[in-house]
């Protein structure tokens, strides 16, 4: 399906007191949607406060990045939790954040599970219902962002919420449209003209090249670019810029 509008987002705020992660600033001129840790994964509440004034600032659209309890592990590691927990870790986290951003005269506009939970939503229907009903029963304005191809998506429209579906400009595919995992060789692009060509493709025409060299269907509403690679402005500046030079609109969900 061809676009001629895309969001950008970014997940932002991934340090911890004295530890900072990722490009924050140096993203904040290209994307148009940022997703704030919100103090499990990463995060605590003096750099939730800071991300959420430079957000402000910049004018882009503040959304809430929930994980999994596990620090340590940066909430990229399954845990074996209940429906209830998930509820429970949504709520509480997504919560936090917004009263930060209501503090601080801005609008809390959507949530995107972060590392693991993000993928257990991808296939976990009970996990995914969960998700659906924190978000809803603290604000049923906010959209969910969710992986393309997600049960997630169709989840979240059972229970009355907007969705917007995500993709990635620097990852591979596999024929199914599901990412290629990390641990296979060949899952991340390693040069920017790969990613922008990906991107537009996405957008434009609603198909990626996959692992195989074939193309697969794909809904690309918002793309993520990640901020924790040494090149990560310099990608984000050259896929805004391409994707504008393509006439596609840049901007957050409406």
């Amino acid at each position: 399906m061809s676009q001629r509008s895309v969001d950008l987002n970014a997940d932002f705020g991934e340090g911890f007191g004295a530890y900072a992660f990722g490009q924050d600033d140096a993203l904040l001129p290209y994307v148009t949607s940022v997703n704030i840790a919100c103090g499990f994964h990463a995060g605590d509440p003096h750099t939730m406060r800071a991300a959420v004034n430079s957000c402000i600032q910049a004018g882009v659209a503040i959304g809430a990045h929930p994980g999994l309890p596990d620090r340590l592990g940066f909430g990229r590691r399954e845990m074996a939790i209940t429906p209830q927990e998930a509820y429970d870790f949504v709520l509480y986290q997504v919560g936090a954040l917004k009263a930060f951003v209501r503090t601080a005269g801005g609008q809390l506009r959507h949530v995107k599970p972060h590392g693991a939970l993000y993928h257990m939503a991808n296939n976990q229907a009970e996990i995914a219902h969960a998700i659906a009903r924190a978000v809803r029963d603290l604000d049923p304005h906010m959209m969910l962002y969710a992986q393309s191809g997600s049960i997630l998506l169709d989840i979240a429209k059972s229970h009355g919420l907007r969705t917007v579906s995500e993709v990635f400009a620097d990852r591979t595919y596999q024929a199914d449209g599901s990412l290629t995992p990390r641990s296979q060789p060949n899952a991340v692009l390693d040069s920017t003209e790969a990613a922008l060509q990906q991107a537009i493709q996405m957008v434009k025409h609603g198909t990626v090249l996959t692992a195989g060299g074939r193309e697969a269907a794909i809904m690309a509403q918002t793309i993520c670019l990640h901020g924790d690679g040494p090149h990560a402005a310099q990608w984000a500046a050259a896929i805004r810029n391409g994707l504008e030079a393509e006439m596609v609109r840049v901007q957050a969900p409406q």
